[in-house]
C-alpha cells in the first residue's frame, strides 16, 4: 500500500562524499537556512550498525531525521530505504528532503532508485551534490580509488570542502581534476568550514524522465498500431539521457537464471561503453559485474530482487543486437 500523500513534490538534496570529505558538516549548515514555518527532513545512512551523525544535526522542532543502519541504502535491497523514505515524508510532510549515503555508498544507484517512475510525483529530484575534500586532493592513492572516482562521476555539483587547508599541491591537484572531469560539465563550488548558501544547489536534476518500455523483442512482435503497453511489472528496458550521456538498462524477474560465462563474454564483447553495471541469477550463484574501460570487476554477490544491467555510453546506441544476445544467455525454462 502506497503511504504516500498525494501533496507537492518534495525538493530532496542528495549530498554524497568520501568518508570525512565533510558532508555532514555541509549539511549542519544548509539546515541553518530552514525557513521558520517549514520542516526539513533528512535520511541519513551509516554503514555501520552505530549511528553517531544523526546526534549532529539539529533536534529541534521543524526538523525531522532518521537514520538507516548497516550496509548501504545506495546498493543494498532498495526495501529498507523505500519504507523509510516513505514513513518520512507521510509521517514528517516536510517541505524539503535532505539525503546523506554513507562514505562507501554508490550515489549514482541511489538517483537511479529516486528518479524510478513511481516516485516521480512525491519526488523533485535537485542536481546530485558530491563534497571532496580539497586539503587531500594532492594524494593520488586517495583519488584515484574506484569509489571516489564513481561519487565525483555521479555528481552534478562538486563542493570542494576544507579550502583553507588546501597546499599549492592541492590547488594544482584540483585543476588537474576539474580538467579531467570536464566532460562531466559540472558545477565546482568553493567552501570553507561548510559554509555554504542553499541556493547555490537549488537545481532542478538534470536526467531526462526515466522511459520504461517492455523489452524491444517484445516490441518487435507487437503491431505497429497497438496500443502502448502499461509497464506493471518485470521484465522491462528503459533508455535515458544524463549528462550528456545515454543510460540503457534492463530489469528482468528474479527468477530467471542466466549462463554466466556466456553473460561474461556478452559484456566483454562490447564496445565503445562508458560503464557496466549488472547483477545476475547465474549458474554459478548470483554474480555482480562492474565494469569500467580500465578494470573488469565480477564476483559472487547476495541474492538481489532482481536480475539487472545498465550500460552508459556517451553516444546514441541499437540496443537490439544486445537485448537478444542477452537473451540467449538465460538457461532457465522459458514460460
Amino acid at each position: 500500500m502506497n503511504v504516500l500523500s498525494s501533496a507537492a513534490a518534495v525538493p530532496v538534496h542528495i549530498i554524497s562524499g568520501f568518508l570525512g570529505a565533510g558532508k555532514t558538516t555541509l549539511l549542519k549548515h544548509l539546515l541553518t537556512q530552514k525557513p521558520e514555518h517549514e520542516t526539513w527532513a533528512v535520511l541519513m545512512n551509516e554503514f555501520g550498525q552505530i549511528g553517531v551523525d544523526q546526534q549532529l544535526l539539529p533536534q529541534d522542532q521543524g526538523y525531522a531525521v532518521k537514520e538507516l543502519l548497516g550496509g548501504c541504502l545506495c546498493c543494498s535491497s532498495q526495501l529498507p530505504m523505500q519504507i523509510a523514505l516513505s514513513r518520512l515524508l507521510s509521517e514528517s510532510k516536510p517541505h524539503r528532503l535532505f539525503i546523506e549515503p554513507t562514505g562507501l555508498g554508490h550515489p549514482s544507484q541511489l538517483l537511479e532508485q529516486l528518479t524510478e517512475p513511481h516516485w516521480l510525483n512525491h519526488l523533485n529530484m535537485q542536481a546530485l551534490v558530491t563534497v571532496i575534500d580539497g586539503s587531500r586532493l594532492h594524494d593520488s592513492a586517495w583519488t584515484k580509488q574506484n569509489l571516489y572516482a564513481d561519487q565525483l562521476k555521479a555528481a552534478h555539483i562538486v563542493v570542494i570542502s576544507h579550502a583553507d587547508l588546501m597546499t599549492d599541491a592541492d590547488q594544482s591537484a584540483l585543476v588537474q581534476l576539474q580538467a579531467e572531469y570536464a566532460v562531466y560539465k559540472q558545477q565546482w563550488l568553493i567552501t570553507e568550514h561548510g559554509k555554504l548558501d542553499i541556493a547555490a544547489i537549488q537545481q532542478a536534476y538534470a536526467g531526462s524522465p526515466r522511459r520504461i518500455q517492455p523489452l524491444l523483442k517484445i516490441q518487435r512482435e507487437q503491431a505497429s498500431e497497438q496500443a502502448e503497453t502499461i509497464i506493471q511489472q518485470l521484465p522491462y528496458h528503459y533508455v535515458e539521457q544524463a549528462q550528456g550521456y545515454t543510460v540503457a538498462g534492463w530489469k528482468l524477474p528474479k527468477r530467471w537464471k542466466f549462463q554466466c560465462m556466456d553473460v561474461l563474454d556478452l559484456l566483454c564483447e562490447q564496445q565503445d561503453w562508458l560503464r557496466i553495471k549488472a547483477i545476475f541469477h547465474t549458474d554459478e550463484g548470483w554474480k555482480s559485474f562492474n565494469f569500467n574501460p580500465e578494470q573488469f570487476n565480477y564476483q559472487s554477490c547476495e541474492e538481489a530482487i532482481d536480475n539487472r544491467i545498465e550500460v552508459i555510453y556517451q553516444h546514441s546506441h541499437d540496443w537490439s543486437d544486445f537485448e537478444s544476445s542477452l537473451l540467449k544467455c538465460r538457461i532457465d525454462a522459458l514460460p
